[in-house]
């Protein structure tokens, strides 16, 4: 039954990554995945050797000596664990997105555009990058990439020079993401699955993200494509709301604040995620109510807001696919967790794997080289980072604040920038600019490895310091 369990968690792993080829959303194969893999656990539930104990990170002892009912009911038990965490990461995600729509419901991000005035190409360059490392780090890397390259689009009229900021955007968005608790789905789940804090995360992370960032962009700098001056089109926009700055810097210090709460009351995120959402949604409600008689905008767009309040407007909005999602991929791996495979697999992978004299040498000392978690970022640009890092967290058990996490969160959180289907930001840049693979290959993805590896190197050296 191990095997049968094994063999759909990768047919449906493989449909996720071939996911452009086959014309089937992904969100689905991660669905059908997780339902038969727990179907098959409860089908099989007396036939498995051993169970493995999410609570204390370790294989259960006396299991095989548990009768039929007892098994079904720690199953259910355990079942209902996995979805208590999960759903802790899909309800802060679901506030998070909510509040940036009801910033872009105001126009909010209009407000950054006003901020670029040279037209000078590599200045632009360094202006999109810094911004995709800031934004991407309280917005998360997918939101900062929409949003910028939507800016890029009313800046940047010729698509051939365009596709070459957003691919720089992708690799300063991805690296922006992995510092911050708040930056990246999979930094959210490592900091929610107590694993890293805020504060080490910044202090491990800054530097090698920022070098990840910035290097690729220095080298894309001297590159033909950001020689000379921009020709910029000078466009007559309607009128925004007066209030499109306030709600953008109050969303951002809404979603800034989530961690502070965490460190204050000790509370999971997604409790302080929705104060935040409450507090944005209440200032959005009021400032609606006047929006629309101090504001140009055209009878369609204000016939269409008019019959919503920003709240429910917003909640229209936010990507429900990516929610479902994760909801299957995070399920699925937690089947295999349960049923000790991960934790298996992880013993034979630190048996296997060559140290190469570059063990990781905390309190705390783990046997995982650094090795294992380079390939983890290389492997996070061909199939999707989340499960990859789900699959993390069920196979090593270092304590909190483990160097170890930290790498991992690095790797897999950059990695992805390699390849333009290897992260949620080139998705929908690729989606947004109809970027063609090869193009990004041939073009960025050296760029980024070259970011990639900077940054890993500069970690070895952060790490020392604490």
């Amino acid at each position: 039954m191990e095997a049968a369990i094994i063999l759909v968690f990768v047919m449906g792993y493989l449909a996720i990554t071939l996911e452009h080829s086959i014309k089937i959303d992904k969100l689905i194969p991660a669905l059908v995945m997780m339902a038969i893999c727990w179907a098959l656990v409860a089908l099989g539930i007396d036939s498995f050797p051993q169970w493995f104990d999410s609570a204390n990170h370790n294989l259960m002892e006396g299991f095989g000596s548990l009768g039929h009912d007892d098994k079904m009911h720690l199953m259910e038990e355990t079942l209902l664990h996995h979805l208590g965490k999960t759903s802790e990461i899909l309800v802060f995600l679901l506030g998070a997105m909510t509040i940036v729509e009801i910033i872009d419901y105001f126009d909010g991000f209009s407000t950054i555009k006003d901020f670029i005035k040279t037209k000078k190409k590599s200045k632009i360059l360094w202006i999109f990058a810094i911004l995709a490392f800031i934004l991407s780090a309280i917005i998360d890397n997918l939101t900062a990439t929409i949003v910028l390259i939507s800016i890029l689009q009313k800046i940047v009229k010729d698509r051939s020079v365009r596709i070459w900021y957003a691919g720089l955007i992708i690799i300063a968005a991805n690296a922006g993401g992995a510092w911050s608790p708040i930056g990246d789905v999979t930094t959210t789940m490592l900091w929610i699955g107590k694993k890293v804090t805020t504060g080490h995360l910044i202090g491990y992370l800054l530097l090698p993200s920022f070098l990840c960032m910035a290097v690729p962009t220095f080298i894309a700098s001297f590159l033909p494509a950001f020689k000379g001056d921009l020709d910029v089109e000078e466009v007559v926009e309607k009128k925004k709301s007066r209030f499109s700055g306030r709600m953008l810097y109050l969303g951002l210090g809404a979603i800034i604040f989530v961690p502070i709460f965490k460190v204050i009351t000790h509370l999971p995120p997604y409790v302080g995620m929705m104060l935040s959402l409450g507090v944005v949604a209440i200032f959005a409600e009021i400032y609606s109510s006047s929006k629309f008689s101090l504001t140009e905008f055209d009878s369609e767009e204000s016939d269409a807001h008019a019959h919503h309040s920003p709240v429910h407007h917003s909640l229209s909005k936010i990507e429900l696919p990516s929610i479902l999602f994760f909801l299957g991929i995070l399920m699925a791996v937690a089947a295999l967790e349960s049923l000790g495979i991960l934790f298996n697999f992880a013993g034979s992978l630190q048996d296997s794997m060559p140290m190469l004299g570059t063990e990781l040498h905390m309190e705390g000392h783990t046997g995982v080289s650094d090795l294992v978690v380079l390939l983890l970022g290389v492997g996070s640009a061909v199939i999707d980072n989340v499960p990859l890092v789900a699959a993390s967290l069920g196979m090593f058990h270092e304590p909190i604040d483990n160097e170890l996490w930290h790498f991992i969160a690095y790797s897999a959180g950059t990695g992805g920038s390699m390849l333009i289907i290897g992260s949620a930001a080139g998705v929908v840049a690729m989606g947004m600019e109809k970027i063609d693979f090869f193009w990004y290959l041939k073009k960025i993805a050296w760029l980024a490895f070259i970011g990639f590896i900077v940054g890993a190197v500069a970690f070895m050296f952060t790490r020392t310091l604490f």
